[in-house]
């Protein structure tokens, strides 16, 4: 059991290796330069001399190579640099703006998990009928939206024909509230930039429970369950969904991915100030740091996510942990 615990922690050093390179690589392969943010407006009227003395000043005049090594080893001590546009530590920007994106990100997650499980579940149990057909058109075309195209649709009809919600922010900016009040500010504004995620992520979570749970519901063990005289959604919820949360708990991690890139996208649609929203800001400003703290950041997340389902594998299905036996024994 230990090699295998050391060869998945060798994947994942591997994986983070890779995230590195690329998350070091790409900022710096895309069109423009951040010169002109570093400058200010007067970047046209800077010498020579002084735009080599700016350059050096954040590293960016030293070979790729060199640069590459400085950035690993500023990776290794914690340290991301300075914001060329915000001018203050990256580590800082992004632990301001994080804990909107897991308030976002996270209550997208577990809701679309819910849902999706919730009603896969009762598609399988009632497959082949008018609900399990219609349920799967419906979230065929959930699947099809983008997601930017979703919000849009939710502000116009929520925000400006039915002033129910606000468009954006994730608190009202000229309001000095405290106590349950914040509170209900902030649910007020989250309730948009939520149901958008939520829609834009639910369908795969729905198609893979109700496929993990056809094939549950055809096993030996569930017909033993039936001729028992247990009810149907005992047999069902208690019995047939348990066996069914391995591929759940997989597309679960899955999910986590596609709920921080998401984010991404509804955080700007909304103006919410999330790390998504900060992502899209530092491209348009060719800010190299914040590119690099924020992608690292979302990389870590996905892959301490992974390993959490590695070890909460076993406790789904014994199963994973007598191969993961037998494969070191």
């Amino acid at each position: 059991m230990g090699a295998f615990v050391v060869g998945r922690l060798g994947q994942y050093l591997l994986v983070l290796w890779i995230a590195l390179t690329l998350n070091f690589l790409l900022p710096r392969m895309m069109p423009g330069n951040p010169l002109a943010l570093i400058a200010g407006e007067d970047v046209s009227e800077l010498s020579a001399e002084q735009r080599a003395e700016l350059l050096a000043e954040v590293g960016l005049d030293q070979p790729l190579p060199i640069q590459y090594l400085n950035y690993l080893g500023d990776c290794l001590r914690g340290d991301f640099g300075y914001s060329y546009r915000w001018k203050q530590p990256v580590l800082a920007l992004i632990g301001s703006r994080l804990p909107w994106t897991m308030l976002l990100a996270g209550s997208a997650l577990l809701l679309s998990t819910a849902i999706g499980v919730a009603i896969g579940a009762l598609a399988a149990w009632q497959r082949g009928g008018r609900r399990d057909l219609g349920t799967m058109l419906l979230f065929l075309v959930l699947e099809s939206l983008p997601v930017f195209w979703i919000g849009m649709v939710l502000v116009a009809l929520f925000a400006v024909r039915w002033p129910l919600f606000p468009t954006f922010g994730a608190t009202t900016p000229w309001l000095a509230l405290e106590g349950w009040a914040y509170l209900w500010d902030v649910l007020h504004h989250l309730v948009l930039p939520l149901v958008t995620l939520t829609i834009a992520s639910v369908s795969g979570t729905f198609f893979v429970a109700r496929s993990a749970m056809m094939a549950v519901l055809g096993e030996d063990f569930i017909t033993v369950a039936r001729a028992k005289g247990l009810a149907e959604r005992q047999v069902v919820f208690r019995h047939a969904l348990r066996n069914a949360l391995l591929p759940i708990a997989t597309v679960f991690t899955l999910n986590l991915a596609f709920a921080f890139s998401g984010a991404t996208v509804v955080e700007t649609v909304f103006s919410y100030p999330g790390v998504g929203r900060l992502v899209f800001e530092a491209v348009l400003s060719r800010d190299y740091p914040v590119l690099q703290g924020a992608f690292l950041m979302i990389t870590l997340l996905v892959v301490v996510a992974n390993i959490v389902t590695d070890a909460i594998y076993p406790l789904l299905d014994p199963r994973v942990r007598s191969q993961a036996s037998r494969a070191t024994g």
